[in-house]
């Protein structure tokens, strides 16, 4: 199977994306002409340089404004032609991507149009390659797969097929199963690329809404397996991606293939008619839970977070037998504390300072995840193990933090038996009724939000909200949340850009992305809090204007309304759902915990109290600087 994608969704020079392209495992390339327009060599390099890499080119593009010309602009269109063709030989190239006519004096006389697509296949044929014409949905004359197909079909020359770009053809609410009966054989090239799923004139957006597979909400697997069964045997390729969503050159590259190989695998997995992208490559996973989160920390840190959770009634229960780090414990909620002076934590905390720096996820085999994970382009960690220490699976995540993997195939369920030591207890701490983590919430650039979207989904069995704007004080912040089907494993994602935001300072002050608060889950919000009281628990102080406002709201009773402003309790409802939430006030520049109770359901985060949380939190910081 080739698997393909446009240089120009690459950053950098020409032998710089084809490298990058290689290196991510790609097989083919979609080779935009400017991108061999501004490079210092010839075609024939290029073709030679590309071979030696593993790739070919499987596409020239674009060539756009061909059919329906008269006089002069006729004459001018077939001789760029014949120079795209010249170029293509020289590349190496196999097909050349027609992009249907833009230009507003195209004529609309379909025999002409037949007719210059029949001289253009003539000529393709004779230099041994073929054309794809691609409908344009801001064409003059072809603007419908359906139309391309018309005329695909009108000229009926074995060097002239159709290109079909699933943005193109399902972005406007179309359902794949129109496209089951294009003939397998007339189907030359399919691009693939996603969109947010929403109502809306694509011919008003053209290419500035494209997204990996997998990060908008466009059918992409139905697009696929109703390809697969017309026996489409071509490349598939990514299309063009916005701008907007893109970080660097190699995070795409690799973020491309992720995406790409997932789309196909999930498909070939319950189609026959489709090939596996890769053999062996394990299923997504599904992580069944937190197992643990670990901070890296310095002796100062560790006393400032060991004061917190002690607040949270937790425990320190274990000890590790040889080194300097922690487990604290509540319900089935386990946290680590590492202040050793060496090892991956400590490379953490000099790089980030105070950090969450490994998350452990609970699944069903720990070396298929990290199998998955690996053959997707995620670099495998290790680290030096000591005597009596499991060796326990991990991969590299993103921001520079680690995933640990456990299951219950082997001993690695039993790492807190292993390499730990009860703690004698002097005191027993009653527990505020905290029973596990229920989501993590990480903070990163605007830029990165889709590349951690994409890493997650396609290593995980995880499904994706739309993305919310919360407004800041400051600024907005996008949040997109991720979740395992049943819930398990619940993730935020949210992206900041400003440095004057709660979360864009966070970002700063950590130097680069991370985690920024965890929420644990209680199963009475009202008993937690009293116990919360009592152990000195510093929570963040809401504004009285919110509870004003929450009673009208919502039609609460008063004396509900009381309970919530006592204990600076959030609340949301959703249908029958209801959700309360509790923050502490901020630590490490910026790090929070929050205590949230679930009723009846209730499946978000409150996201109509983030701007809520977000004040109270930047006024706790002024006073802070103030005192």
């Amino acid at each position: 199977m080739k698997l393909s994608v446009a240089t120009t969704s690459i950053p950098g020079d020409l032998l710089e994306k084809l490298e990058t392209i290689a290196d991510a495992g790609f097989t083919g390339v979609e080779l935009y002409e400017p991108d061999l327009t501004g490079f210092a060599g010839t075609p024939e390099k290029v073709g030679a340089h590309t071979r030696a890499l593993g790739l070919s080119v499987d596409v020239l593009q674009p060539f756009h404004d061909f059919e329906g010309q008269t006089g002069k602009a006729r004459t001018g269109a077939f001789a760029r032609l014949d120079h795209k063709l010249d170029l293509m030989q020289g590349l190496g190239a196999r097909t050349l991507l027609v992009g249907s006519a833009t230009d507003p004096a195209t004529i609309s006389d379909e025999d002409a149009l037949c007719g210059d697509f029949t001289e253009l296949a003539n000529r393709c044929a004779e230099r041994g390659v073929r054309a794809a014409l691609l409908a344009l949905p801001w064409g003059k004359c072809v603007q419908a797969d359906a139309q391309a197909l018309d005329m695909v079909n009108a000229v009926n020359h074995p060097a002239f097929g159709l290109a079909l770009n699933s943005f193109f053809s399902l972005a406007d609410g179309s359902q794949p199963a129109r496209l089951r009966d294009i003939p397998g054989d007339k189907l030359f090239h399919v691009q693939l690329s996603d969109a947010p799923a929403m109502d809306f004139d694509i011919r008003h957006l053209k290419s500035h809404f494209g997204l990996l597979p997998g990060q908008g909400g466009l059918n992409l697997a139905g697009f696929v397996r109703v390809i697969a069964r017309l026996n489409y045997d071509g490349p598939w390729s990514l299309a063009r991606v916005s701008d907007t969503t893109q970080s660097s050159r190699d995070s795409f590259a690799r973020d491309g293939f992720r995406a790409l190989v997932s789309l196909l695998d999930e498909v070939a997995r319950t189609e026959p008619a489709m090939r596996a992208p890769l053999s062996d490559l394990p299923q997504r996973v599904y992580p069944t839970g937190f197992e643990f989160v670990e901070f890296a920390a310095d002796k100062d840190a560790e006393r400032e977070l060991a004061e917190m959770l002690a607040a949270l009634c937790f425990r320190k229960e274990r000890q590790h037998v040889s080194k300097d780090v922690a487990l604290w414990r509540q319900g089935a909620a386990n946290l680590v504390i590492n202040s050793d002076p060496k090892g991956f934590a400590a490379e953490s905390f000099v790089q980030h300072g105070p950090t969450v720096c490994d998350m452990g996820l609970r699944v069903r085999d720990a070396d298929q995840t990290v199998t998955r994970a690996t053959a997707l382009g995620t670099p495998e960690f290790s680290q030096p193990v000591g005597v009596g220490e499991l060796d326990i699976p991990a991969i590299k995540g993103v921001g520079g933090s680690v995933v640990h993997f456990i299951d219950e195939k082997s001993d690695l369920h039993r790492v807190w038996d292993i390499e730990f030591d009860p703690v004698p207890r002097t005191e027993a701490i009653p527990p505020a009724g905290l029973r596990r983590i229920d989501h993590v919430a990480q903070t990163m650039r605007y830029q990165e939000m889709q590349s951690w979207l994409t890493y997650y989904t396609t290593t995980f069995e995880m499904d994706k909200t739309a993305v919310v704007d919360v407004v800041d004080p400051s600024g907005i912040v996008l949040s997109q949340a991720i979740s395992s089907p049943e819930g398990e494993v619940r993730l935020n994602l949210n992206g900041a850009g400003q440095r004057r935001t709660f979360a864009g300072a966070f970002l700063a002050d950590r130097f680069g992305a991370g985690v920024q608060h965890i929420a644990f889950l209680s199963d009475c919000i009202f008993e937690t809090s009293g116990h919360l009281a009592e152990a000195g628990f510093s929570r963040l102080e809401i504004a009285e204007n919110y509870y004003i406002d929450l009673k009208s709201r919502f039609g609460l009773e008063g004396a509900f309304v009381d309970k919530l402003r006592e204990g600076n309790i959030l609340y949301d409802r959703d249908g029958d759902g209801e959700y309360f939430q509790i923050y502490s006030t901020p630590i490490f520049d910026g790090f929070f915990f929050e205590i949230v109770e679930r009723r009846r359901g209730y499946q978000g985060y409150g996201a109509r109290n983030a701007p809520i949380r977000l004040a109270a939190q930047m006024r706790y910081q002024q006073a802070q600087k103030v005192g």
